[in-house]
């Protein structure tokens, strides 16, 4: 009776296949193709469950059908749905599986070769009495290839209702389902493609069938500016049309801004901007100019129309007005880079600018006895010391004796406020110059801007709406407000004035007879008596002495000079283009401006100020100009007899405002 009903099994199986094969070519979707495939699976080859992998386009495989024929108690292989398996870990598994023809039998044995990442769902089913036995563990797995040999999928089947390991008959069964499976993914997924091509199409035919009144209401009537730029013939680049709110947001009538381009309108430094993006789908952040002079923020959009004979017509530019955004992204800037309680820049903002004046490169050695300030700058006067460097024929102190330190301003377990130990030769705290800069601030720009620095809106103790425009200039070219440390192409090399050298006209880098050296001057000040007022009338009251110090800081110095608040009561000033007699001068109007009484919450107070005056030169990182200051400053507390901090780490007041 049993050889005699295999004829029949077989051919019932056969009949199976072939309905399940056709409801493969049946599905009208990819989505669709995949369901059949895993239903048939089970339904027509005698698996309780089966699941397919598909291979993504980066490579890896994602479970993107899952079946089973009595769903579990507790979700069963459906949990894999939507679940992702590196290809790489799939190509293993693959290799170390047993081959039957185009299948893969991974034993339950043969687990570790599963990667962690593999989805993978083991049943409850009955654990194997004899050899032939399937094993909860077990997987068949069915790879499909597409007609170029390239992997499409894998298709998996799991817990044969026979509860045997499937015979020769099954596996064949099996293969040929996988091959009309892959047949039929391979056609959903072409069917697919071009489904999108054909609605590509259709899209673009229905926009070149659109009337041109439709198009002109939309564009007239549009909430925010639109603009039709030619691309072809003597207008090329040219605004051949306008709406009334690109009109209204540049201040221009129509007729004007029809006889102009966008490169016209655009602010210099966003020139090349527009440049990269004026293409199909491009988008830029730039500024265009209005009527009156000033700039407007705005956020172009490109699209090219084209004419489905004659190819690309003209380009559509949305214009979308975004200065309230760019506003804010500055004031968020500026608050960044500036100190909450008095307005300064901040102890990062002080470090940027003097990474932007200063260079790694130190001055080189020049012909006829000079000495190079920079390659393309000239040479500094004969017999000047690099800074850092001993006098000529003298012992280097730290090779001479490599204990050597100067001991004079250390203490067991010293460390300045900067965190820089006290190690370093004498020499090396007499301060720095940059000589030759020629009225340029710490961010490479001419000096012409102010040195008041207050709040992006104009309010608060020290503002000053000129040192919101010099950051809006610096934000808007793409320099940032904190961390600005890249050089600009401009940069002047700095150099040190020679000791003796006075105030007279710039020195602009090189040697001239009777000429005068002028660098940057980096002036440390620490408030005296800060901390009794402090603790006496509380942290309000100190709140406001700092705001008061600040605000007499900035009346004192230069144009263009920058004062900042390093923490607590100390404050750093930045001096461009000044020699050291005028070093000397500016820091005696600093202290005049200081130790005036004051008026706080009704009572009439004074602090007092320790100034020293360090010079950065190229060469120099910032923490060794700070440190030369933050000596010098010492040096004169100390020779006035001033109370000088135990550790030399203590600070009276360290709250940021």
């Amino acid at each position: 009776m049993e050889a005699e009903s295999e004829p029949y099994v077989r051919l019932a199986t056969l009949r199976t296949l072939h309905r399940v094969v056709a409801d493969l070519n049946a599905a009208r979707s990819l989505a669709g193709t995949l369901q059949a495939v895993v239903e048939g699976a089970v339904h027509g080859l005698g698996f309780d469950a089966a699941a397919v992998s598909l291979v993504r386009p980066d490579g890896d495989l994602v479970v993107a059908a899952v079946w089973e024929i009595e769903e579990s108690a507790f979700g069963g292989p459906a949990v894999l749905l939507g679940q992702v398996g590196s290809r790489e870990s799939w190509d293993r598994l693959l290799g170390v599986s047993d081959h039957w023809g185009t299948l893969r039998f991974l034993p339950h044995d043969r687990g570790w070769a599963i990667g962690p990442d593999i989805p993978r769902w083991t049943g409850d089913g009955p654990l194997p009495v004899y050899a032939n036995d399937w094993h909860p563990a077990d997987a068949l797995l069915a790879p499909m290839y597409s007609a170029g040999g390239d992997l499409l999928g894998v298709l998996s089947v799991d817990r044969p209702r026979s509860g045997k390991r499937p015979g020769a008959w099954t596996r064949e069964a099996l293969e040929m389902f996988s091959l009309q499976a892959s047949i039929a993914i391979g056609n959903a997924r072409l069917r697919a493609e071009m489904q999108r091509a054909l609605a590509r199409l259709e899209k673009e035919q229905q926009a070149l069938r659109a009337s041109e009144e439709s198009f002109r209401q939309a564009f007239e009537f549009a909430p925010s500016g639109m603009a039709i730029t030619e691309l072809h013939g003597a207008g090329r680049g040219q605004l051949s049309r306008v709406n009334d709110a690109l009109c209204r947001l540049l201040g221009r009538p129509r007729a004007t801004l029809r006889q102009q381009r966008f490169a016209d309108l655009v602010h210099p430094d966003d020139l090349a901007l527009l440049h990269r993006t004026s293409a199909d789908g491009g988008r830029a952040e730039l500024r265009l100019s209005r009527r009156d002079g000033g700039y407007q923020w705005v956020c172009l959009r490109n699209s090219v129309v084209t004419d489905a004979a004659e190819g690309p017509s003209f380009l559509l530019t949305h214009v979308e007005d975004i200065e309230d955004r760019k506003r804010h992204e500055l004031q968020l800037a500026h608050r960044a880079s500036h100190d909450a309680l008095t307005g300064l820049p901040n102890s990062a903002e002080l470090r940027a600018r003097l990474g932007r004046r200063l260079c790694d490169q130190p001055q080189l050695p020049g012909p006829a006895g000079h000495t190079a300030a920079h390659p393309e700058i000239g040479f500094s006067p004969p017999g000047y010391v690099p800074p850092g460097y001993p006098p000529p024929g003298y012992p280097d102190p730290a090779y001479a004796d490599p204990g050597y330190a100067d001991q004079s301003r250390a203490e067991p377990g010293y460390a300045d406020p900067l965190g820089t130990p006290h190690t370093e030769p004498a020499y090396a705290a007499q301060g720095v110059s940059c000589g030759g800069h020629g009225g340029y601030d710490g961010l490479g720009v001419p000096a012409t801007l102010t040195h008041g620095y207050g709040a992006p809106d104009g309010s608060g103790p020290g503002a000053d709406s000129r040192s919101l425009e010099r950051d809006r200039e610096d934000f808007a070219a793409g320099r940032p407000l904190v961390g600005r440390e890249e050089t600009p192409p401009d940069h002047v090399h700095a150099v040190v004035p020679s000791e003796g050298a006075g105030g007279g006209e710039l020195w602009s880098g090189g040697f001239r007879g009777g000429g005068v050296e002028k660098g940057l001057a980096v002036l440390f000040c620490d408030l005296d008596g800060f901390k009794s007022i402090n603790d006496r009338f509380g942290h309000k009251a100190g709140d406001a002495v700092l705001i008061e110090v600040a605000r007499r800081l900035q009346q004192a110095v230069r144009e263009g000079d920058t004062v900042a608040r390093l923490g607590g009561d100390e404050f750093v000033v930045l001096a461009d283009g000044i020699g050291r007699e005028e070093a000397k001068d500016l820091a005696g109007r600093l202290r005049n401006a200081i130790v005036p009484p004051m008026r706080i919450d009704n009572r009439t107070t004074r602090v007092g100020v320790s100034l020293g005056i360090g010079w950065a030169g190229c060469g120099m990182s910032i923490e060794e100009v700070l440190h030369a200051a933050d000596e010098r400053m010492y040096d004169e507390k100390r020779a006035r007899g001033g109370a000088v901090r135990g550790a030399r780490g203590e600070r009276s007041h360290r709250r940021a405002g």
